[in-house]
């Protein structure tokens, strides 16, 4: 084997409803890596069991990101859309890679200690091995890239060394079977089953905050439904939230560092861009100067222009719900035999009897 072939994965919780920042920070990024590269994309419904163990309707929930997806515009006959849970090889891989990574990699992760809070004695060991399972979702394809947005740098740095430490523990037995890559570690040439994977990060509005305060990120947890544009929102509402978005007395800066110490200014100034896909400097080129009273409007409008189709393409997609799911067991299937042959190598790297 000479290199690995080009794969982009990445995966959506589905936890509450998708908003903007999800939309803008993600999805919008997946739909364009379709027309430049091979795509996996999964509802990681396991992954959902780290924040609350039992839910009403996480079967639901997972159809609705799967709808998320579609009507976006992801297409699921070129590429690969399933829920994490059809594929068991997920897994298999994450209790190996628990075996690989050490505690102290674990106890260093911020989010961790951002969702565990003051009784991490408390926290389920789920939360604490969620990078490790996360890791397996992207290396179980040997993934070469994975778009994240700033919050999940610190998760994709520990694949990296997961995938590093795995493959120089057991370099000479990748060699032997005759299924690695020659890397450049150091200077060290070790010969790896798993690529170092690659971040994807970029575009003018990956971190939306929210509209209520600009210090916070967009949240689905957030209780005031004003703080969020949901994907299911309708016109009217999308309208309104931006609207009521909380601003300063301030007309707009002509320049980019006007912004500094002006949080919400900042954040809509940054929606704009990511949804007119300009950079903040032309946006504030165009409304430099302008009022939020003239600003505000115009941001509505173009946010109903982008998003109220979507919506309307969401509810019409979650009412057909044996589509969904028929899109969720074709990608299931085809996802589980490119994770299958990734396991059938991992056993015998390991040492696993099979067969």
């Amino acid at each position: 084997m000479s290199a690995f072939k080009p794969l982009v994965f990445s995966g959506v919780q589905p936890t509450g409803n998708l908003h903007l920042g999800n939309y803008l920070g993600a999805i919008k990024k997946f739909v364009a890596l379709q027309d430049t590269s091979d795509c996996i994309y999964c509802v990681v419904d396991l992954h959902s069991l780290t924040a609350q163990l039992v839910y009403d309707d996480l079967a639901d929930q997972t159809r609705s990101i799967t709808a998320a997806f579609l009507a976006s515009g992801i297409d699921p006959k070129k590429h690969i859309v399933f829920n994490q849970s059809r594929v068991m090889q997920h897994a298999e891989l994450a209790w190996i890679f628990n075996c690989v990574a050490r505690i102290g990699w674990m106890n260093k992760m911020t989010q961790f200690k951002d969702k565990a809070g003051k009784d991490r004695e408390n926290a389920s060991l789920g939360l604490l091995a969620y990078p490790s399972l996360m890791a397996a979702d992207i290396l179980l394809y040997r993934a070469t890239h994975v778009p994240v947005g700033e919050d999940q740098k610190q998760h994709l740095e520990l694949t990296r060394d997961i995938a590093q430490k795995f493959n120089n523990d057991f370099s000479d037995r990748i060699a032997r079977l005759g299924v690695g890559v020659e890397m450049q570690v150091g200077e060290e040439t070790v010969n790896g089953f798993f690529p170092i994977t690659e971040p994807v990060i970029g575009g003018p509005a990956a971190r939306i905050m929210s509209l209520r305060d600009g210090s916070k990120k967009m949240s689905k947890s957030d209780p005031s439904d004003l703080s969020r544009i949901n994907l299911t929102d309708d016109a009217d509402t999308i309208s309104k939230k931006i609207r009521k978005a909380k601003t300063d007395p301030e007309a707009l800066p002509s320049e980019v560092g006007g912004l500094e110490s002006r949080p919400e200014a900042e954040n809509l100034v940054g929606i704009y861009a990511g949804l007119a896909e300009m950079s903040k400097a032309d946006v504030l080129k165009e409304f430099g100067g302008q009022q939020f009273s003239v600003f505000k409007p115009a941001l509505a409008d173009l946010a109903v222009e982008k998003l109220a189709p979507i919506a309307g393409e969401m509810r019409r997609i979650e009412g057909d719900r044996a589509y969904v799911d028929a899109v969720l067991r074709d990608g299931g299937e085809r996802a589980g035999v490119l994770a299958e042959a990734t396991m059938k190598t991992v056993r015998d790297i390991v040492g696993l009897l099979q067969g």
